[in-house]
């Protein structure tokens, strides 16, 4: 396991880049329809934005030119990864409409413009090729809160091209969620690369980040139909 630290990812950001972050933490206090509550905008910064900006420590995540955040509700941490990372196209996937109406206010609040919102299930985005569908087109994946690894592995492979990298927000690790995904890995042609501590960020004293690496050609069978993945995950016993 890597070892890293809250902090240093700070630095990372240009003044515009912070300025637009500030922009959509105030939009996540003002807005009602805003799917996160943010009462103290420093609270916000550390629970949301600093949290988000610890993928920046993953060099593949750092390098990469395309990046899907999957199941991205608020923006994060699509958004803040997009405003650290101009030069990157972010694609934030989101099924639920009021949630995707939020994100399409955020970009217009922030200006954050190399973040587009694609209001569909991560499984029917990935099942067609560009420019109608997202399969294989991704140097990297995020998810942040969204489900279990093995889950996030089967959503994530047929959207990676070889060799790009799945990067999970995961809280305490788990050893039956890991041996889970383990099982799984096979299936989905992905395998696990590295489990990063990175500090107490979103609340949390165990924030680690799972990264896993697309490790051969996407399966014939996935994706698998909307819900299947999280219903019926591979690697269980």
């Amino acid at each position: 396991m890597s070892e890293g630290g809250p902090g240093s990812e700070y630095t990372e950001l240009t003044i515009e880049a912070a300025a637009a972050l500030r922009d959509l933490i105030d939009l996540l206090a003002t807005d009602p329809h805003a799917p996160s509550a943010v009462r103290d905008p420093e609270e916000g910064w550390r629970v949301h934005v600093a949290d988000s900006l610890s993928g920046l420590g993953v060099s593949e995540l750092s390098a990469a030119d395309r990046i899907a955040d999957v199941g991205s509700g608020a923006g994060f941490p699509g958004l803040v990864l997009a405003a650290a990372r101009p030069d990157a196209r972010v694609d934030l996937i989101e099924s639920i409409s009021r949630k995707c109406d939020f994100l399409r206010r955020a970009i217009e609040r922030t200006r954050i413009d190399n973040a587009h919102v694609l209001c569909e299930r991560a499984e029917t985005w990935a099942a067609a090729r560009p420019p109608s569908g997202g399969r294989e087109s991704y140097d990297a994946v995020c998810a942040r809160a969204v489900g279990r690894l093995s889950t996030l592995a089967e959503l994530a492979s047929p959207m990676l091209r070889a060799g790009g990298v799945l990067v999970a927000w995961k809280g305490r690790r788990d050893s039956g969620e890991e041996s889970e995904a383990a099982r799984a890995a096979d299936r989905v042609a992905m395998e696990p690369v590295d489990v990063r501590w990175v500090g107490p960020y979103a609340g949390s004293r165990h924030r680690h980040l799972h990264v896993w690496r697309k490790a051969g050609p996407t399966p014939s069978g996935l994706p698998r139909r909307p819900g299947m993945a999280k219903k019926r995950p591979l690697g269980a016993e």
